[in-house]
């Protein structure tokens, strides 16, 4: 139902904002009809990677190609926080360090098919198609300010809270239910905060 509660977001968003930038997986549901007029789609590139990690075992010389740039524009995110850059200056420097690494990932992507070195079919076909095909938003922390690199964050919390609906199907009363959850959201709340 994601995109259908975004729909319902955007539509009582003041339309004097800027477009927002939206955070996503590549699934077709989460997206929106027109929705480049209305807002700027990023998507993770945790899931991108994850197309890799998935079927290292059966192709690992080009998984690892793949898995090893993309660790690589992870630690330049870790740089940046590090140094405690401010939007402006971690874009500058992802173009400068990470933009090349990506620029020579997708010419690399690409002559894979050109010179019919993968099935397109196979699971490593369709691994290079997803992330070729979808390139301009896995790649958008290179032309958005703050754009983030994955969601990693916000999908750790909502596992967490669908955790507790989960266990408390098994609590004995509501209120013990209302107790757990309540502790639960304290609990979530520290680990966020340090």
């Amino acid at each position: 139902h994601a995109g259908e509660n975004l729909a319902q977001v955007i539509q009582r968003r003041d339309r004097s904002l800027p477009p927002p930038l939206v955070m996503s997986d590549a699934l077709r549901a989460n997206h929106l009809p027109d929705e480049d007029q209305i807002l700027i789609r990023s998507y993770c590139l945790a899931h991108g990677g994850r197309q890799f990690s998935d079927i290292d075992a059966v192709f690992p010389d080009e998984c690892q190609r793949v898995l090893s740039d993309l660790a690589r524009i992870y630690e330049h995110d870790r740089h940046c926080a590090q140094q405690s850059m401010s939007g402006s200056e971690r874009l500058t420097y992802h173009q400068k360090h990470s933009g090349p690494i990506l620029e020579r990932l997708k010419s690399w992507l690409e002559e894979q098919f050109s010179d019919r070195l993968v099935e397109p079919n196979s699971s490593l076909g369709k691994a290079y198609h997803y992330l070729l095909s979808r390139w301009e938003g896995f790649t958008r922390f290179l032309s958005v300010i703050d754009a983030p690199l994955d969601n990693n964050i916000t999908e750790r919390a909502l596992k967490f809270m669908i955790r507790q609906r989960k266990n408390s199907l098994f609590l004995a009363t509501e209120h013990s239910a209302r107790v757990a959850s309540l502790l639960t959201s304290l609990i979530a709340t520290a680990i966020e905060a340090g």
